[in-house]
């Protein structure tokens, strides 16, 4: 590389090699694929602190004029056959020659990257987003909701969408009616979350209210939640006559319960429970489901249709 530098200079020394290295890369001194000096060789003959070029480097990597290899190593442009599969190269390249493009045509990075994103956003959903604050009841509402759908589900927190919007591209949002206040400015207005209500207990109250004998009812659960709130619904059935256990367990553990005369179980663990009369509580209301995978074609069959709204 035929670089020069002036430490007399106003213009920072970072400033200056940045500058000089995508001048010989835009005007073809340097070409896609030709390796760069090391990071300690440039420092030396450049007689500059070996972290301003690492410094230099980076920047270079990061708005994807070089790309950074196996064993340090950097060079001009795509990375080398090999070193990513087929698939995510072709998609590399494509993503280059966007920005490429748009560099062209005078539009920043910035510019790009919003646009992107927007376009991103209004894309129909190729997946589901659970939203839900409590760990182990959005994992039981996303298992329940890829088992009903067969959709790809994933699940986060409110949080974790609210510092990273990004999460809800591609996806249909979906969280507890409870939670809709604060997930809804959270989601593009063209595709609204879908409000989930949790099942009723009324028959599983009925059914603990007509045990003739004295019995051991336990509820097993990933969730604490589910468990206090269980707790509170079957007290009254309960009473004094009836024994409550209460399992707080790790989903895929193995629990033999044949002492129980009923085992409420969530959909995470009733699999590996074993009780002569165990019942599967499902978390997501069955209507709900029903609702979600009406919305999920409408939006395939009509993109620009907005759950709630007749086409």
């Amino acid at each position: 590389m035929d670089i020069h530098l002036s430490k007399e200079s106003e213009v920072p020394l970072r400033q200056q090699l940045t500058e000089q290295i995508v001048f010989s890369i835009a005007s073809g001194k340097l070409r896609t694929g030709q390796q760069l000096p090391s990071v300690r060789s440039l420092a030396r003959r450049l007689k500059i602190h070996h972290n301003t070029v690492s410094e230099v480097y980076q920047d270079l990597v990061r708005h994807t004029w070089v790309t950074r290899q196996r064993g340090s190593r950097h060079v001009v442009g795509f990375p080398e056959e090999g070193e990513t599969s087929g698939a995510d190269k072709n998609l590399d390249d494509f993503i280059n020659g966007a920005i490429r493009s748009a560099r062209e045509k005078g539009y920043s990075l910035q510019a790009l990257r919003d646009r992107v994103y927007r376009r991103l956003l209004a894309q129909p959903a190729d997946h589901i987003l659970v939203v839900e604050a409590d760990a182990a009841l959005r994992e039981i509402m996303r298992v329940e909701i890829q088992q009903a759908l067969g959709w790809r589900v994933k699940a986060r927190s409110q949080n974790e969408l609210r510092t990273s919007p990004e999460l809800a591209i591609g996806a249909q949002v979906t969280a507890p009616h409870y939670a809709m206040v604060e997930v809804e400015p959270l989601v593009p207005k063209r595709r609204p979350a879908v409000s989930i209500t949790f099942s009723g207990a009324d028959e599983y109250v009925e059914m603990v209210r007509g045990l003739r004998d004295p019995s051991v009812i336990s509820v097993v659960s990933v969730s604490g939640i589910l468990l206090k709130t269980a707790r509170g619904l079957l007290a009254p059935a309960l009473g004094r006559r009836h024994e409550l256990r209460e399992l707080l367990v790790v989903p895929g553990d193995q629990f033999d319960l044949r002492a129980a005369d009923i085992a409420f179980c969530d959909s995470l663990v009733f699999g590996g429970v074993r009780c002569p009369r165990k019942v599967h509580y499902h978390l997501v209301a069955s209507e709900c489901l029903q609702y979600l995978a009406s919305t999920l074609s409408l939006a395939k069959t009509h993109p620009k249709a907005i759950p709630g709204v007749p086409v």
